[in-house]
């Protein structure tokens, strides 16, 4: 049987979607520290910028490995177990840290920091499918995943700020603390799962018997084509900037959050809208292929923005595109609340996570090839390229409703 959502009140609600939504802002800024340091830390730990790349590749592996591994964490243990392991987890390796004397050490602590990071969202669609009914799971991804951008805004200022006070070792120190007082907030206000389950063969249910799931594939395959997207624009944003459209570090400041406030306001307007499908009477599913395609084309405008003269208008379309990801993303996320019973959705969360964090280390690489042997354009070209196989997979492969043999 399936497990079915409690109906909890809205002062529930909010507690769950503030708790998810925190823990993902924390999420991005652990991970953000080492970006914003890294030119001071190969100073002062004397390793070259392969050395870095090799570091960050680390945490992608550890990232890549964990997807998997926490889906299954979050399905044995029930998402409350499995958030208080995984973020008491990164949030002590990400104060260990303050230890690190060379790059090997710091490399090994960005594995297993990926490792940990990665159960945020197997963790966070399990929850909200557990607490929120169909007509508002999107709006719940939505508002949770939003975490995401207000990290990435946060972290630049934020850590410059703490380390211009202590330095960067405290710094490791206090940006885990972070971590730890909301694991005891998560293990006081989140009592329990609220509508568990009896045990069911589908908590054994196999990796490989998943993968002989078309719908798996359609998941796996759509976040393989559209996550690598977001990755490119969070990460190699400033560098475009810069090199591209000859922007001063001080211009950078000011203006590359604009897009990641338009990428906030996407995940929830994404959201409300396929919840209002499904309200007046639309399918889970269709409400959000539908939402989808919108978001997908809205990421075409990929290609307009480096071709533009105009500097300004070039940030407006890229937070255009942005705009569209996370929209996209947020139903993207709850395809699989809707397609697979409870039992599953942290495994198949892990599937398609893995899938998408693959595609993102292949994009990673092809990007620094592009940018160094060709330009910046054929990038644009590429994603845009890749939303279009994106929307293929998820139409193509995706049923209408979920699998009668695992309701």
């Amino acid at each position: 049987m399936e497990t079915r959502p409690a109906t909890p009140t809205f002062r529930s609600h909010r507690i769950v979607l503030a708790l998810l939504f925190s823990v993902t802002a924390i999420n991005y800024l652990d991970r953000q520290t080492l970006s914003v340091i890294a030119p001071l830390l190969q100073k002062q730990l004397s390793f070259s910028t392969i050395g870095y790349s090799r570091v960050v590749f680390l945490f992608m592996l550890g990232y890549t490995i964990g997807q998997t591994l926490d889906g299954k964490l979050m399905d044995k243990l029930g998402s409350r177990l499995g958030m208080f392991y995984c973020v008491a987890l990164w949030s002590v390796v990400s104060m260990l840290h303050s230890l690190v004397t060379e790059v090997v050490s710091l490399g090994i602590l960005r594995f297993f920091l990926g490792i940990a990071e990665a159960g945020n969202w197997p963790g966070g669609v399990k929850t909200v499918g557990e607490n929120f009914s169909p007509e508002r799971r999107a709006f719940g991804v939505g508002v949770f995943n939003s975490g995401s951008t207000v990290g990435a805004i946060v972290a630049p200022p934020l850590v410059v700020a703490i380390m211009g006070i202590w330095g960067w070792r405290p710094m490791f120190l206090t940006i885990g603390v972070t971590g730890l007082v909301w694991v005891l907030l998560w293990n006081k206000l989140y009592r329990k799962d609220p509508a568990p389950a009896p045990p069911t063969h589908l908590r054994h249910f196999p990796t490989r018997a998943l993968l002989g799931d078309k719908a798996v594939w359609g998941l796996m395959l759509g976040r393989f084509f559209s996550d690598p997207i977001w990755w490119f624009y969070a990460f190699w944003l400033p560098e475009y900037l810069v090199q591209g459209r000859g922007f001063s570090l001080r211009e950078v400041g000011r203006t590359a959050w604009i897009p990641f406030a338009f990428a906030g306001a996407g995940g929830w307007l994404g959201g409300l809208a396929s919840d209002a499908l499904i309200r007046r009477g639309v399918t889970p599913v269709k409400a959000r292929k539908m939402v989808m395609v919108i978001g997908a084309i809205l990421m075409l405008c990929g290609v307009p923005a480096f071709r533009v003269k105009s500097a300004s208008l070039a940030l407006a379309l890229i937070s255009i595109v942005v705009f569209g990801f996370t929209g996209w993303a947020s139903n993207m996320l709850c395809l699989s609340t809707d397609l697979f019973p409870g039992d599953l959705v942290g495994q198949v969360t892990g599937l398609d996570g893995t899938s998408a964090s693959i595609g993102g280390m292949l994009l990673t690489l092809a990007t620094g090839w592009l940018v160094q042997n060709v330009s910046y354009g054929s990038v644009f070209v590429v994603t845009s390229g890749m939303i279009v196989c994106a929307v293929a997979a998820i139409l193509w492969l995706i049923p209408r409703a979920r699998r009668a043999d695992l309701a």
